[in-house]
């Protein structure tokens, strides 16, 4: 298991415990920011209607409540593949989740059940919001996921971009050691001992998704973000599709042109029955 912590870093400041209590400059904790957020149910997953302001806020809150953790997904007909039928349970367990919209079916769908246009909130959208929220706190980010060849980029990355933020280190799992119990407990204590405020987890859906519900509480962090390939995104190892490409609603067809044996798959023969059950959605937002 490959891990880069703050010590081995002379760039950044040294690792401080996280704060166990808010301070000033912590949002009032007059509501429950997750409880105030509409959602609608499509394709069979909860999904929130939020921008990114709200979203920020939700994550930023949970920076400094005692409450369960927040775990944090982009809901996509890649998402809607895996749990639509899944038996597996996100809400009312040891983590809370934040589901954002994320891929223009989702979005088209929402704007037809509400009349109301909300923006797409991709990990890799949202990604550079959340982290100068973190980097103005002074918090942590600790990473989980991608290959051990992208932890000096990534390093980099955060400290030139984001100098605030505090590095807690990252983590290369195999397959196999975070299918284990001992894999599993072993990268959780590391999690614990690096104090990381928030846990980038990019494993791919949906065992991301299923590793923060598993696991996620038992890091110490107080959020979990299910962002898939936003390591390899922040380390310059791959890059976003144009602009142009996004506006047109086309970034999957940007995505299956650069990898198309590792995404022929999902988008050809999973991707169709997805988004007809998307499409089939109704009721009210709640």
């Amino acid at each position: 298991m490959s891990r880069t912590t703050l010590a081995s870093n002379p760039l950044l400041p040294a690792l401080r415990p996280r704060p166990q209590r808010p301070t000033a400059s912590t949002p009032p904790a007059t509501s429950d920011a997750l409880a105030d957020q509409r959602a609608l149910t499509i394709g069979g997953t909860r999904v929130h209607l939020v921008d990114e302001r709200q979203a920020r806020r939700v994550i930023a809150r949970a920076m400094h409540d005692d409450d369960a953790p927040l775990g944090v997904c982009s809901v996509n007909l890649d998402h809607v593949h895996h749990f639509a039928r899944s038996a597996d349970v996100f809400g009312g367990g040891p983590v809370r989740w934040l589901n954002l919209i994320d891929g223009a079916p989702i979005a088209s769908q929402v704007r037809r059940m509400t009349g109301v246009s909300y923006p797409r909130l991709a990990g890799s959208d949202i990604v550079a919001g959340i982290l100068d929220d973190l980097a103005a706190g002074g918090l942590s980010l600790a990473v989980v996921g991608g290959s051990a060849e992208v932890t000096a980029q990534l390093r980099a990355r955060l400290a030139s971009g984001w100098p605030g933020l505090r590095f807690a280190g990252h983590w290369t799992p195999s397959r196999q050691q975070i299918s284990s119990a001992a894999g599993n407990e072993e990268l959780c204590g590391q999690l614990r001992d690096a104090q990381a405020n928030a846990v980038l987890v990019c494993l791919g859906k949906p065992r991301q998704e299923r590793w923060i519900a598993e696991h996620g509480a038992r890091t110490g962090a107080h959020a979990l973000l299910a962002f898939g390939a936003v390591v390899d995104f922040l380390a310059g190892r791959v890059s976003r599709a144009p602009h142009w490409v996004s506006a047109a609603h086309a970034e999957w067809m940007w995505r299956l042109m650069l990898e198309p044996r590792r995404l022929a798959r999902r988008y050809l023969i999973e991707g169709p029955p997805a988004y007809m059950a998307v499409r089939a959605s109704g009721g009210r937002p709640q």
